[in-house]
Parts: structure tokens; sequence; C-alpha cells
């Protein structure tokens, strides 16, 4: 059962900044509503209300509206009029396409004295004989009925014949709501052969699923499941046809039993559509070998920028304008970019390997497209790269090397470890040639102290072969 609640109201108030308090004018048209309540307690400045389409049986809880001017109450289940004295400031009021045959109730409409006009086309009571004059003879302030307006020779004519009139539509009211009370009984019935039949349906599909049938389910599964599947189609298709080709009368028990036939399709098509979302797979975004697919379930435009200039790539994808950003989760690779729109994978391989580190992601201001920056490794960094591989195998192999060299000569290992090994320091046996005497010193020409003090040291060289330079002790002059 749908009823009126402050969230609905609040967002049919959207003109209204969603402010309910001093709201004049509220539309809540095919919500299937099956009762109006609340609305003299929140609104209580309403000028205008449409309700029109719903599954609204009474006129109730809006005799507060003071200010309200325009009610629709139209394609309803209503079937009288009532509850509307408190209105009085009521211009219009619009009952057309409900089940209205107490005709006489219009009678509590002769407070609302600025009732200017009154829709109810479409209901029984129009069928009545003298229906028309009834209602201008009974509505005085009334200027317009069913989009006719009423003029003074008519009303003149139905005052002077109002008794009789009268007597004929209490006659044909006492006639109609007999008939009502055999097709509410009618209808009584037919609700219980339903739930008798919703109950037996129940209980077949308890024994279908008893131990005995779930062990045969499972030796006969995909067999089974495709047998039950059609036997289902066709006893709904079964069930469809005699629902809609069954005569039945327009009346508000029949409309209210379509409206739950309906509903009740609706929510079995959407379990089932849920059910079957739960049991198809995830989808496969990296292979069992490693490899990354290119996939884009959220089904986006994009482009992928290869900017030279700044050594980058950049994917400008068509995320949707209106979209939170909390609703993007962003994951940059070095060989891929994977983006979760609202849960569902964008995922596409990259060409060349780039930075994940100090890559960047943005929302364009103007089209809420989300941009992806993704820096490319340098050529320096490229070069440093293979140069360490190749520093890192030229070391395996001399690690290798030595390996093999130590396991031909394992005698010599031995003799290595009986003798101490000491460290050469005579200078005349090194092994690596003496860098000072590469290049001969030539002899400077000019004065000063540069020329002067290394012509001494060199002096001094010549002169003292076993000359100690201790730089503790201060140069002589």
């Amino acid at each position: 059962m749908v009823r009126i609640t402050e969230d609905l109201v609040r967002r049919r108030a959207e003109h209204n900044d969603c402010e309910i308090f001093s709201l004049e004018e509220i539309s809540l048209h095919q919500q299937e509503i099956e009762k109006l309540e609340y609305l003299d307690k929140w609104c209580r400045d309403l000028k205008i209300l449409y309700l029109q389409n719903n599954l609204i049986p009474k006129i109730e809880n809006v005799g507060k509206l003071k200010k309200l001017e325009y009610l629709n109450v139209a394609l309803n289940n209503i079937e009288r009029i009532e509850n509307l004295e408190g209105c009085e400031e009521l211009k219009k009021l619009d009952l057309t396409a409900n089940f209205i045959g107490e005709l006489s109730s219009i009678e509590t409409l002769k407070y609302n004295i600025h009732l200017n006009e009154l829709f109810l086309v479409g209901n029984p009571c129009t069928e009545f004989e003298g229906y028309r004059q009834y209602v201008v003879a009974t509505l005085h302030q009334l200027k317009c009925l069913d989009s006719k307006e009423i003029e003074r020779s008519e009303r003149i004519q139905a005052l002077q014949n109002y008794p009789e009139v009268k007597q004929k539509i209490r006659e044909q009211e006492r006639a109609y709501l007999l008939k009502r009370a055999r097709e509410k009984e009618e209808a009584q019935r037919r609700l219980q052969e339903r739930k008798d039949k919703k109950e037996k349906q129940m209980k077949s599909k308890l024994e279908f699923d008893s131990p005995d049938s779930l062990q045969n389910k499972e030796n006969h599964q995909a067999e089974g499941d495709r047998e039950q599947e059609t036997w289902r189609t066709a006893e709904d298709d079964e069930e469809d046809r005699r629902f809609w080709e069954e005569p039945t009368p327009y009346t508000p028990e029949t409309r209210l039993e379509t409206h739950r036939y309906i509903e009740e399709k609706r929510r079995a098509k959407d379990n089932t559509r849920e059910s079957k979302k739960r049991e198809k797979p995830p989808r496969t975004l990296v292979t069992a070998e490693g490899k990354v697919l290119n996939v884009n379930v959220p089904k986006l435009h994009f482009s992928l920028k290869d900017d030279e200039e700044n050594n980058q790539i950049i994917l400008d994808l068509a995320v949707y304008r209106h979209l939170d950003t909390s609703l993007l989760d962003v994951d940059v690779q070095p060989t891929y970019i994977r983006v979760l729109v609202k849960g569902k994978p964008f995922q596409l391989v990259l060409p060349e390997e780039v930075k994940p580190d100090i890559s960047s992601a943005k929302r364009s201001q103007t089209t809420g497209h989300l941009v992806v920056s993704m820096p490319k490794p340098s050529f320096c960094s490229v070069n440093e790269s293979k140069l360490a591989k190749e520093i890192i195998l030229a070391k395996q192999k001399v690690s290798t090397s030595v390996k093999r060299s130590n396991c031909n000569t394992p005698q010599k290992n031995a003799r290595r470890s009986t003798q101490v090994e000491k460290l050469e320091v005579d200078p005349s046996k090194y092994s690596f040639p003496d860098v000072t005497k590469i290049i001969q010193e030539k002899e400077r020409i000019g004065q000063g102290p540069i020329r002067l003090q290394p012509e001494k040291i060199a002096e001094t060289k010549k002169s003292y072969v076993d000359f100690e330079n201790n730089e503790d002790v201060p140069p002589l002059i």
C-alpha cells in the first residue's frame, strides 16, 4: 500500500526549494497512492493539489486546507463526495472518471460557496436520468458543469422540476447501491479464489522442493532447470491470458485487483532479474596467464593521446557529466589503467610503460570527463635501468665463473687456507703505475710562489731518495 510520505512531498516540492510548510502547489499524480493523508498538517498553504491517476478510495484529510482553490482527484476510486466543507476557498473540483454513484452526496458542496466549476464526467451518476438538472438545481453557486456553462434559463427550469427529479435520482441511487453490494460480494469471492490458488501453488512448490526432489534435481540439474523454467513460463503465459481475457465489471475492486496483479508480476520479474545478476560470473580482467584484457563495461567513449612534448600519456574518459566523483575509482599500473565507474570496470592496456606514482587524475569542469595524466619514464632513467640490468647480469656471470673455477681447483684453496697472506707495502712492488710519473713536469718560467714551491719539492725528491714527508712538520723556509 503506497502512502503519502514526507520524502515524497519534499521531492515534489523542488520548485519551492524542497520546503513544504510554505508550499502552494504540488503534483502527486501517478504515484499509486491508496490513501489521502498528512497534507492538511504539512502543507497548510496549499492552493492547488493534483492527485489524479491514483488509487484513492475516499476524500479525507483535506478539510484544514483553508486556502485550497483547485483539487484534482480524477481517475481514482472515489465513490462519494465528502469532507470538503472546510475548503472555504475551493473554486474548482475535478472528479472525472471515478465511481461516484451516490449523487445525493453533492449536497455537501453547498457549503463551498466559491465553487464555480465541477467535473463529474465518467462517473456512474452521469448516467442517471435527470443528472444535470439535479446538480444544477442543488448547487446554486455553480457556473460550469462538465465543461459546459450553466445558463440562467437552465437553472430556472431545473428548480421548477426539482422535487420530481430528486425523487427519480433517489430511486436510481438505491438501485445502484444494491448493484454495488453484489459487485463487492463478487470481488470478495474472486479475491478468496485467488488466495486459495496461491496457497495451492505454494504447497506444490514446497513438495517440488522436498529432499527427494532436490536429490533428483542434483542428479539431473541442467535438464530439470530447463524443464522447470519452460513449465513456469507456459504457466505464467496461461495465467496472464486468463486474467486479461476474463470479462469483469469496471469497479474500484477490479481496478485495485488489476493494479495488484501488475505489481506482483513486476516484482517477480525484478526478482528473476536480480537472481540472474547474482548467478552471472564476474568479468575477467586478467587471464590466468597474466594477460591484461581491454574491457569497457560502462560503454563510455574515450581517447588515448601520446603527449610527446611533456613525455606522458593522457586518457580522456567521457564519464557522465553529473556523476559524483566518489563513484569513480582510478588504478594506474605500469602497463595498464583501470577505472571503476559505479562498480563497472573500464580497463585499457597502455602502449608504453608509465610511472604510476606520479600519475594524476582530474575531472573537467566543463565536460565532466575524467582526464588521467600518466608520465612516461625519461630516457636517462631508461638507460640507467638498462645499465643496471647489464651490471647485474655481468655480476651474475662473474660469480658463476668464480664458482666454476673454485670447483675445479679444490687443492689450491686448501693450500691457500693453510698459508697466511700479507699485503705488500713496498712501493717498488706496486701492481699499478705511478700517476705522478706519467707526465713529465716542465720547468715553469716566471717568478712567484707558484713557480718556486714545486721546484723545491722536486729538488728535494731528486736529492733525497729516502725522504719522508711528514705533514705535522712545517715546511722549511
